[in-house]
């Protein structure tokens, strides 16, 4: 059988007598990104869902299908045509999952959570992939990262492509892990303004809840990269039928810049721990400023306060009531005690 040779919009053309039907076709139009055939490494061209089955019989040939947010309904069909197990087709239905490499049978089934900036913050989703030896499906879940890129890299690459879905599964692979990078520059810089602003003393709970927004990001971004050292591990040392030996040595790579994203998450957390630490730290020295100036202050207070509280005492005998200047001599030294005491305490720097 010859491989079907087909544009993108002969997938289920309904009859426009049928205009429900014509909707189902929009909605699976939407969610089937791409199903491609590929012979030795080209290209053939995009095929229909119901003519997969088929074409996964031919020899040296493999099917790549690109879904996004699939329906219960269209899973079923691709369960169907591909034979992938229950279980795979029930954790792609949740997509919440961790990231993770399961084996089903002859197939595996991967989970990766994408990372990407935008508008400042970071924006995680999850790609589901299955793996087999004709054939990669990936299945997008709340991910704005399209594939295009991935795909026309592996056809660019015939001689590579030609060893089967392990190339691709790579290249999509390395295209999501190549995505942390700028995730992880783009906190970089929200943790340098945010750094610049508690030394400037510009003290706020805005900015302890921005630390913290910081610290919670990436603690989810190390859940995404972390479990990637094993899974490449295990893609490097076993499903010889899927990953070819010319193709593992690119996981050992993939295993390379996961390592390195980690070391740079791990040392991000800990400065911002310290961050946070010396946030709250300058705030208690501020405080304790503050309260230093108010105790000096307090004490200037008291000495007229003790001085004049004399004179509201029942005293009969006060003999500098009987001098000429007991008053001015007693304001003049309440002055110049107060006056001493305030450049005593300036010098010991409490106002």
């Amino acid at each position: 059988m010859s491989t079907p040779n087909v544009s993108d919009t002969d997938i289920d053309t309904p009859s426009h007598a049928a205009e429900s039907r014509a909707t189902g076709l929009g909605n699976r139009l939407a969610m089937v990104v791409n199903c491609v055939a590929y012979k030795h490494g080209k290209r053939v061209g995009p095929i229909k869902l119901e003519q997969i089955s088929d074409v996964l019989q031919q020899e040296g040939t493999f099917v790549w299908l690109g879904l996004r947010e699939p329906t219960a309904t269209l899973l079923t069909k691709i369960q169907a045509e591909f034979g992938l197990h229950e279980l795979a087709i029930e954790d792609t239905r949740s997509a919440h999952q961790r990231p993770k490499l399961e084996e089903y049978g002859s197939s595996l089934f991967l989970v990766l959570q994408t990372a990407q900036c935008t508008e400042g913050a970071v924006e995680f989703g999850e790609t589901h992939i299955f793996a087999g030896s004709r054939f990669l499906i990936s299945v997008r879940h709340g991910s704005p990262l399209s594939y295009r890129k991935v795909r026309e890299r592996c056809e660019s690459m015939p001689q590579w492509l030609a060893k089967g879905p392990g190339f691709a599964l790579y290249a999509l692979m390395d295209f999501v892990v190549d995505h942390y990078v700028p995730v992880i520059d783009g906190l970089q810089e929200r943790f340098e303004r945010l750094e610049a602003d508690i030394f400037k003393r510009r003290f706020s709970r805005e900015t302890l809840e921005q630390l913290y927004e910081l610290k919670r990001e990436l603690l989810h971004l190390r859940g995404a990269t972390a479990p990637l050292l094993d899974i490449c591990s295990e893609l490097m040392r076993f499903h010889a039928s899927i990953i070819p030996k010319e193709i593992r040595f690119y996981f050992r790579d993939i295993s390379d810049h996961v390592k390195r994203i980690n070391q740079r998450i791990d040392g991000m957390r800990e400065m911002l721990t310290a961050a946070m630490q010396v946030h709250l730290a300058l705030v208690t020295v501020g405080q304790n400023d503050v309260v230093k100036r108010l105790a000096g202050w307090g004490a200037l207070l008291a000495i007229p306060t003790m001085v004049f509280s004399l004179y509201g005492m029942n005293f009969k005998h006060m003999p500098e009531l009987e001098g000429r200047f007991s008053y001015p001599a007693v304001l003049g030294a309440v002055i110049i005690a107060c006056i001493l005491l305030y450049r005593k305490l300036k010098r010991a720097g409490w106002l």
